[in-house]
C-alpha cells in the first residue's frame, strides 16, 4: 500500500507543534508534511526529524496574509517581487529540511480585481523563475502546483486539474509537477480513479481526506481502499499526505491506517 505521511498542521493538533513529530513517529508514520514551517527554527525541526527517523516530504511556500484570506502570491499581478522574496525564504528552509516537494501556492483573488488570464500569465512567469531558482539552489527539489476547492478556498485561482496541468505545460520545466489532493479534486470534479490512471506520471505528491467533511479517509464517500490499491498498481513512488481534520482525537481515528499496510 502507499507510503503515508502525517500532515502535522492537521493531525495531532492538540499538541504543540514540536511534540507532533514524536506523536507521528509513535503512531507508525515514517514521514511528515505540514503547511508552513516559517514560525519555527528549521535547524531545530531538522534535528527532530533526524532523531525520530522521519522524512520531511513537503511544505508550502508562504501564503501571504492567511488570516485575511490570502492563499499564496505566485499568481497575483503586481506582487512578483514579494513572491520572489518569499520563495527564496522557502528555499532557505528547504535547504535545511530537505523535503522531496515544495508546494507553490498560487493564490486566491476577487475576479473583479484581476482577470483569470492576467493571473495565469503572472503565475507562469513566477513559476519559471521559481523552477530555475530551485534547480540552482536545491537540486532535486520538486515544485508542485495544486488545484484547490472553492468550498474551502473561495476565489482560488487554480481549481481544476486540467487547468493546473495546462499551466504546468506552459511553464515547461521538468521540476514542476501536479499536486493531486484527492479531497479537493473530489469536491470539484470527481472521477478520481481515471485521473490517477491517466496522470500518475505527472503527479509529484498526493494528499487525502474524507469527502465531503475532510475527516478521516474511512469517513468518506470515496472508496479509498480501492484508490490505495490503484496507486500501488500504477507504480507511484511518492508519498501520500494525510491532510485531514480528525473527527475526534487523531489516534482514535487511525484505525484506517492500522488496516492499511504501510510501505513507509
Amino acid at each position: 500500500m502507499p507510503r503515508f505521511a502525517a500532515n502535522l498542521s492537521m493531525l495531532f493538533a492538540d499538541l504543540p507543534f514540536r511534540a507532533r513529530f514524536e506523536a507521528a513517529a509513535e503512531a507508525g508514520f515514517r514521514a511528515v508534511e505540514y503547511q508552513f514551517p516559517y514560525s519555527y527554527d528549521p535547524k531545530e525541526i531538522a534535528t527532530e526529524l533526524a532523531r525520530l527517523g522521519l522524512e520531511q516530504v513537503l511544505f508550502n511556500t508562504p501564503p501571504g496574509e492567511w488570516d485575511e484570506g490570502e492563499r499564496g502570491l505566485a499568481a497575483i499581478p503586481g506582487r512578483e517581487a514579494e513572491f520572489q522574496y518569499s520563495f527564496e525564504r522557502a528555499l532557505n528552509f528547504a535547504e535545511i529540511l530537505k523535503p522531496r516537494c515544495l508546494n507553490v501556492m498560487a493564490g486566491a483573488v476577487d475576479p473583479r480585481e484581476f482577470s483569470l488570464d492576467a493571473c495565469h500569465a503572472t503565475l507562469i512567469d513566477n513559476l519559471r523563475h521559481a523552477c530555475d531558482r530551485a534547480a540552482e539552489k536545491v537540486p532535486g527539489l520538486v515544485l508542485t502546483l495544486e488545484p484547490l476547492s472553492t468550498r474551502e478556498h473561495p476565489g482560488a485561482i487554480l481549481t481544476f486539474v486540467g487547468q493546473t496541468l495546462a499551466i504546468i505545460e506552459q511553464v515547461g520545466r521538468r521540476n514542476l509537477k501536479l499536486q493531486l489532493d484527492l479531497y479537493h479534486t473530489q469536491i470539484m470534479e470527481g472521477d478520481l480513479a481515471m485521473k490517477l490512471r491517466h496522470l500518475h506520471k505527472q503527479i509529484g505528491h498526493i494528499q487525502i481526506a474524507g469527502a465531503p467533511d475532510r475527516h478521516e479517509p474511512s469517513l468518506s464517500e470515496v472508496n479509498y481502499p480501492y484508490l490505495f490499491r490503484l496507486i500501488d498498481e500504477l507504480g507511484y513512488q511518492g508519498w501520500v499526505g494525510c491532510e485531514y481534520r480528525p473527527k475526534g482525537k487523531t489516534l482514535d481515528g487511525l484505525s484506517w491506517l492500522a488496516a492499511t499496510p504501510n510501505k513507509g
